[in-house]
């Protein structure tokens, strides 16, 4: 599924931060660099681009920590200061966009990766789904990524 129902709501596990989304993503895939493997605990984590002005915090505060990727990138992660749950990213080379955990929205179950990034430090038992974008590192864009959600539309 492409859609989601807007706006589109979630927040962090303590429930400090709730936020809205208030416009459709651009894309969802999933990323294998080691940097997400030890942020969310697992194999991979989630990202789903949306536009940063979509995204509204509707209580608490949040607040955010500079770090350079393993893609050498910048980018600021946005936390809750109370429980820690990373909300989402904004990259620097995307300063209109944010990388938003779809983990964290109250409804994600319906949504599907179309592609992941990162494939080249993947755990070795990850198979991948047929028929999605792979890279082995980091894209060079996201046109690929966001052409495969569109088409699913």
């Amino acid at each position: 599924m492409t859609r989601i129902a807007l706006p589109a709501t979630g927040g962090c596990a303590c429930g400090a931060v709730r936020y809205e989304v208030r416009e459709q993503p651009l894309t969802l895939y999933a990323c294998h660099c080691t940097d997400c493997q030890v942020q969310s605990g697992s194999a991979f984590a989630l990202s789903m681009f949306v536009k940063r002005a979509a995204i509204e915090v509707t209580a608490g505060e949040t607040r955010a920590w500079r770090r350079r990727a393993a893609s050498g990138r910048m980018m600021n992660c946005v936390f809750c200061p109370a429980c820690g749950t990373r909300l989402w990213n904004e990259p620097d080379r995307a300063p209109e966009m944010a990388v938003l955990k779809p983990g964290t929205l109250d409804d994600a179950r319906s949504l599907r990766p179309v592609g992941h990034i990162w494939t080249g430090s993947a755990q070795r038992w990850f198979e991948f789904p047929p028929g999605t974008v792979l890279h082995e590192g980091q894209p060079p864009d996201l046109s690929q990524l966001v052409g495969a959600w569109q088409e699913q539309e």
